[in-house]
């Protein structure tokens, strides 16, 4: 038994010699298959944990999107990931990633209070929004490939090329004619 199967697994469910994968949900980094599966599941293992699901809904978040004009793919899923994590601190519940080296996201639900340097299958298990955001763009100015892996929390504000060309605002948004990679 782990720590891991402590935090994500119900009493009943370790009892049962329940695998952690039968409790992760996985979706490709461009979204679901089918509109609310993600936050069916995270409603599902709301109420394993015996607390009331009522909340865990993302039909606004995915309505919100949908009215977006600058939406790209592959955003909708961190939008999805930001309201689920919001809604599951308020139900004592944390939103877990298992970083596996790909391109998807594999999701779980623990309660809250998770230990540091959790892993699973050899990946780490961070919670949302904990692990680091890489960023990648091609300067305007010169053409030149920049890439950063910033910690949470850490933006670019300010940040120039070496070549002198201003990239991001004193906020951390990308100037204009500054495109990120997705």
């Amino acid at each position: 038994m782990t720590e891991l199967d402590e935090l994500v697994l119900t009493p009943d469910e370790r009892a049962r010699g329940v695998d952690i994968d039968r409790v992760a949900f996985t979706m490709d980094w461009s979204g679901e298959e089918s509109p609310g599966l993600l936050a069916a599941f995270v409603a599902e293992r709301v109420r394993a944990f015996g607390a009331d699901p009522a909340d865990v809904d993302d039909t606004v978040v995915r309505r919100t999107a949908a009215q977006d004009p600058t939406l790209r793919r592959g955003d909708l899923p961190v939008r999805q990931l930001d309201h689920l994590s919001a809604v599951l601190a308020d139900l004592d519940c944390t939103l877990l990633l298992v970083h596996r080296g790909d391109d998807a996201y594999t999701v779980l639900v623990a309660r809250t209070g998770e230990p540091p340097e959790l892993t699973h299958r050899d990946g780490p298990v961070l919670p949302w929004g904990a692990g680091p955001t890489l960023v990648c763009l091609d300067c305007p100015g010169c053409g030149q490939q920049l890439v950063w892996q910033l910690p949470p929390g850490e933006t670019l504000a300010g940040e120039r090329c070496d070549c002198g060309t201003p990239l991001f605002d004193a906020d951390g948004r990308p100037l204009p004619g500054v495109t990120l990679y997705d």
